[in-house]
């Protein structure tokens, strides 16, 4: 059995992760600040006499250097997500995004740690003109501060991998929905409608074309990949093929939840500054290793609203965070 660190571990998908990675039977370490993590994420798994949690930042590099030694791969998913509002904290996409992930590097290599599997995200392709959009896409101007602090995120890895031998792989996420989730649409539209449900403001004008991705079968591809990926740096891109608009998501939550409410637009074609009208990946390099989703679109959304139907208390969590 392996021993695996896992950075931003009791967030969202870390906290999946480390489910998973208990239930294979091997060794875990939560590395987290809780700056949006969830304790209650992780209770159980720190109940396992596999796993142990730290309380610590990716910024203080003594302390994480000290917590890796021992370790046979690091998962680095500790990140600021804020896609939305990076305009208005600049900073902390480079600090929490870049400047972490170089941390991480540096903490691999003072602990002789030579593999990490890094959550960067569909972002980095700004806004292509290729669709299916490739690993290979030549990459455009960016269009969000995150896009752009986790497209050097993965410079850095890139560098290290060649300097210092360090094997990595890059996962480029769409969004991710499922069990834990605490921020993105499903989450902002629900909350609102349980305040109001004859109301909902929406940004853009609803035409958006979006790609999701169910937490579980993200998990699925990333450990697929860190067993059966050869080679010392390889990237893929993890999606389902098909996209949807966001009023049709819109009408799957609102049919879940029985209601109609009267639909807000604004901000144009785009909800937000760095919002891309349209993202859909080209996933066959991960299907070649044999992966694929076991939920659609559209079935990852209503599980995604069952989950939060039956967790109310995640929206004052995350109001107090």
């Amino acid at each position: 059995m392996a021993c695996y660190f896992v950075t931003g571990g009791a967030g969202f998908i870390g906290s999946n992760l480390v489910d998973r990675l208990l239930a294979d039977g091997h060794y875990v370490t939560v590395y987290d600040n809780f700056s949006t993590g969830q304790r209650s994420f992780i209770e159980p798994a720190i109940r396992n006499s596999r796993c142990r949690l730290i309380e610590g930042d990716t910024l203080d590099l003594p302390r994480l250097s000290a917590a890796m030694h021992g370790h046979d791969l690091v998962f680095h998913l500790a990140a600021n997500a804020d896609v939305r509002f990076g305009i208005n904290h600049p900073r902390k996409d480079l600090e929490q995004n870049t400047i972490a992930t170089h941390n991480v590097l540096q903490a691999m290599c003072s602990a002789g740690i030579s593999r990490i599997a890094f959550s960067s995200t569909g972002s980095v392709y700004g806004e292509p003109t290729v669709f299916p959009t490739p690993e290979t896409c030549p990459f455009p101007v960016q269009t969000s501060l995150y896009g752009a602090s986790k497209l050097a995120g993965e410079g850095l890895i890139a560098a290290y991998s060649t300097g210092f031998g360090i094997r990595a792989t890059i996962f480029r996420f769409v969004s991710i929905l499922g069990d834990r989730y605490s921020h993105g649409h499903v989450f902002d539209f629900y909350q609102q409608l349980s305040q109001d449900p004859t109301e909902l403001r929406i940004l853009g004008d609803g035409s958006q074309r979006k790609s999701y991705l169910h937490v579980n079968d993200c998990i699925d591809a990333m450990l697929l990949a860190i067993e059966k990926a050869e080679g010392h740096l390889n990237i893929f891109n993890l999606g389902v093929e098909e996209y949807c608009r966001v009023n049709d998501s819109v009408d799957w939550i609102c049919a879940k939840l029985g209601i109609t409410p009267k639909r807000h637009y604004t901000g144009g074609p785009r909800g937000w500054i760095g919002d891309s009208p349209l993202i859909l990946l080209d996933t066959r390099r991960i299907r070649s290793l044999g992966w694929k989703p076991n939920l659609t679109i559209r079935a990852g959304i209503e599980k995604t609203v069952e989950y939060l139907q039956q967790n109310a208390w995640l929206f004052e969590a995350r109001a107090a965070a």
